[in-house]
């Protein structure tokens, strides 16, 4: 189904521009963009914007009226065509769009003389003269979601004009499985980190931007904030590097231990201090209910149902009151190896970099040293698990058989936890890459239901939780969308 064309004032030059700079950021390889409207509409400038803000503002970018077709290499190819002068459609034969049709961005000006060689389900943007400016019309073809992606932009694009960084050369950073979006900008040899958060998702830039302050005013090193236009959800960050634990691990194994008694001593410093005012703090029944995807998706999705749910919950949240629900401190909630960063270059606990942190709340002292050690996506020594679970409960004077069972307690619920999202992404999100890490994830859950504290939900989860099925949960990817 075609979506509602999107009609946008462009009252000046620079409003032009920064549509143009906006659609760049979401084209790929084979879209194909009809660019419509009366000579001086700003078809041209508009393409010239978009040209730019992928091949550089360096880029030369003469207007094709002459030479037809005017060609960009790189991945993907960037193909620009003016067929104004084409008297007959059979000239567009001639010039190869069909075959770039296929494997190239395409802007084509005068798009009516394509005739029988139009694309199939192109971009149509249609520019007309408006009061003193422009208005574009854009009908989006059969693309879900392309008119939210060009608004994110949009608005990510006018907030790097206020902030002076629109000329900025960019690279995508990858994300996991949050809505967020980063890029990488590299200006007269500054660099920054943009962040798109959508405000209307549960990982919102204001908290980002709240916990952000509060952790740089305990010495801690969470990126600096350029420019904050967090209500509309884009933050301008400083680039603490690429430096992950993973990644200086993997160069220099030697340096494993000296990193997580790092992260650990930047856990101990943290909880020692006064938590940041109004964090969510949720109940052992909040955290059981949580872990609960366990049965709505992952039992779902290998026997078929979510019979045993009450009784899980019940149990889970018994455990957790029993051995996980004293005086609360200020947990970060996915604090492991790939959001930490390691920076020699500073002294003490500033070597630790700090990322995805906007989810913060009040939790069990535990909680981020579980997320810390039984990583999802990484196995750490289980020697080294050993000394930094003594290291961590000696520092804070926690009774170790005590601290062993609210360990034990924590470390069930969030591998439940986990092991139920990582289903749900693959079966409603239609991304089974995560299912690779659930033998991981399984594993630590039995690892944590061996103790002796917590025998009535390893009897409870053992009635209700298979070993993980990957190849049937694999073959209902998206079943659920």
């Amino acid at each position: 189904m075609e979506a509602q064309p999107l009609t946008l004032d462009l009252p000046t030059e620079a409003d032009t521009a920064l549509l143009g700079r906006a659609l760049a950021q979401i084209l790929q390889a084979g879209d194909c963009v009809l660019l419509q409207g009366p000579i001086g509409a700003g078809k041209s400038h508009l393409a010239r914007a978009l040209i730019r803000a992928l091949r550089g503002e360096a880029e030369e970018v003469p207007s094709p009226t002459f030479t037809l077709v005017q060609t960009y290499p790189g991945n993907p190819d960037i193909w620009h065509a003016d067929l104004y002068r084409l008297t007959h459609p059979d000239e567009v034969h001639e010039l190869g769009l069909e075959d770039a049709f296929g494997t190239a961005i395409c802007l084509i000006e005068w798009p009516d003389r394509l005739g029988s060689a139009r694309p199939d389900n192109p971009i149509t943007l249609t520019l007309s003269h408006w009061d003193e400016g422009r208005r574009a019309v854009i009908s989006f073809g059969t693309r879900p979601g392309f008119e939210f992606q060009l608004q994110r932009h949009l608005g990510a694009e006018a907030f790097l004009t206020a902030s002076n960084w629109q000329s900025a050369a960019r690279t995508p950073l990858n994300v996991d499985a949050s809505t967020r979006r980063y890029q990488r900008l590299s200006r007269n040899g500054q660099k920054a980190i943009l962040m798109d958060a959508p405000p209307d998702q549960v990982d919102k830039a204001t908290d980002f931007a709240k916990v952000d302050r509060h952790l740089r005013n305990l010495g801690l090193s969470a990126p600096q904030i350029f420019a904050n236009d967090a209500e509309h959800g884009y933050l301008l960050l400083e680039d603490l590097g690429d430096a992950l634990f993973p990644a200086v691990i993997a160069a220099g194994p030697h340096l494993e231990p000296q990193l997580y008694r790092a992260a650990t001593d930047v856990l101990l410093h943290l909880q020692s201090q006064p938590a940041l005012p109004d964090l969510p703090d949720l109940s052992a029944q909040n955290w059981a209910e949580a872990a609960a995807v366990a049965v709505d998706w992952y039992r779902r999705g290998i026997v078929g149902n979510t019979d045993g749910r009450a009784d899980f919950v019940s149990i889970l949240a018994k455990t957790l009151r029993d051995h996980a629900d004293g005086p609360r401190v200020m947990t970060l909630r996915d604090y492991h190896a790939e959001n930490l960063l390691w920076l020699p270059e500073r002294e003490g606990l500033a070597r630790v970099g700090l990322l995805d942190f906007q989810l913060a709340q009040m939790g069990q002292p535990g909680y981020d040293l579980v997320s810390l050690l039984q990583d999802a996506r990484r196995d750490v020594p289980l020697a080294l698990e050993a000394t930094m679970v003594a290291h961590f409960a000696k520092a804070t004077q926690i009774d170790p058989e005590e601290f062993s069972a609210a360990y034990a307690a924590l470390g069930a619920q969030r591998a439940l936890r986990i092991l139920g999202i990582f289903a749900r992404l693959c079966l409603e999100g239609g991304k089974p890459r995560y299912l690779a890490m659930m033998p991981r994830i399984w594993a630590y859950v039995q690892r944590n239901l061996s103790h002796p504290a917590l025998a009535d939900l390893r009897k409870v989860c053992a009635d209700l939780l298979p070993p993980p099925d990957l190849a049937k949960l694999e073959a209902q990817c998206s079943v659920f969308r």
